[in-house]
């Protein structure tokens, strides 16, 4: 394919993820960006207008997902290059897409450094797949070998990218008596106040309101705290309502929400590359409501939240105040999403 008119169509749902591909394809001048689209049905209709070159394309999207999109899209615009680009590591998945027809698979917290290198092989006729992914054997490219991505010295992530000072993380804490909890939690605040980050905390009315004496305790000026705008205490509940769509978390709604949030406790920080540490006990408010699922989604999207933004997040489940015992493929799969584990 010639590179002198590459036309490219991007496709997902977050706005701040287009903004950051359109960035990195338009640092070559024979790129050019044609439309960017965030839902899936739509994607399908431009692209059966517009005949792009390559296509950028993420998984989770409103409407129609990305798989069932690459299909529609090779029945309308068959000469289209399809690079997938989702932070989805599952391999069944990636098999899946690949199967589709698609050129590569990227995922997202690799983009930064391998989305260019994976655009020049699919546009070559090569197979691309992320460096994290290819250590396994992947059906969809049997016919065609994945080509090698960049060594792992070389590869920055999307946080890097962004000029962040630290790698974020995203633990998760299991509770099995209140005591356990608040002493994790409020040591977890405390070290972002006293370093003077901003803290933000999603809790239960009596987790925040017991925090709050814990933290005064332990000498934290918490009145002041609050006035400067680096303390930020929110219903549980209350939050819930604000992303949650017919039981299940709205993924754009989630990440503007918590993005307006971190940027007004960022700038109460006093600087560009302040933390920001967010304690969120959503996700046990949703699995002891039975929603376990709902609580998942919400964990995974917690994890395109650490990619976006300088923010540390501290899940927690107080699993001794509720009944029921929590399934163990729940808890595998909830443990799966997060970079440390605290069983206290």
């Amino acid at each position: 394919m010639p590179k002198s008119s590459i036309r490219v169509l991007i496709v997902d749902d977050f706005e701040q993820w287009r903004r950051f591909y359109c960035s990195m394809i338009q640092q070559r001048s024979e790129f050019k960006v044609i439309c960017e689209v965030s839902d899936g049905l739509e994607a399908v209709d431009v692209a059966r207008r517009l005949q792009p070159d390559l296509i950028l394309l993420d998984i989770g999207l409103p409407t129609l997902n990305g798989i069932e999109a690459a299909r529609r899209i090779r029945e309308v615009s068959a000469a289209s290059r399809i690079l997938f680009v989702s932070e989805n590591r599952s391999i069944d998945i990636v098999e899946e897409a690949l199967s589709t027809g698609a050129a590569g698979y990227v995922v997202k917290s690799d983009a930064a450094g391998q989305l260019l290198h994976a655009v020049n092989e699919v546009l070559e006729g090569k197979r691309f797949v992320s460096a994290s992914l290819a250590g396994h054997v992947l059906k969809g490219a049997a016919n065609q070998p994945a080509t090698n991505a960049p060594d792992s010295h070389q590869l920055v992530t999307f946080a890097q990218a962004q000029k962040l000072e630290t790698p974020r993380h995203h633990e998760v804490g299991f509770y099995s008596e209140d005591r356990h909890f608040l002493g994790h939690v409020r040591g977890f605040i405390a070290a972002a106040l006293k370093a003077g980050n901003a803290a933000i905390v999603i809790a239960t009315e009596s987790h925040r309101e017991r925090l709050l004496v814990e933290l005064q305790a332990e000498g934290m000026d918490m009145r002041a705290a609050m006035e400067e705008g680096r303390y930020i205490p929110l219903d549980a509940a209350d939050t819930l309502s604000k992303f949650m769509v017919d039981g299940m978390p709205d993924s754009v709604r989630f990440l503007e929400l918590l993005g307006d949030l971190l940027v007004t406790a960022r700038e109460a920080a006093k600087g560009e590359h302040a933390g920001v540490s967010v304690f969120g006990e959503c996700v046990h408010v949703l699995w002891a409501q039975g929603n376990a699922e709902a609580a998942i989604q919400v964990e995974e999207l917690g994890n395109k939240l650490t990619q976006i933004h300088a923010v540390d997040i501290l899940c927690g489940y107080s699993v001794g105040t509720v009944e029921k015992r929590m399934d163990n493929a729940v808890f595998q799969r909830i443990c799966s999403e997060h970079s440390a584990v605290h069983s206290i």
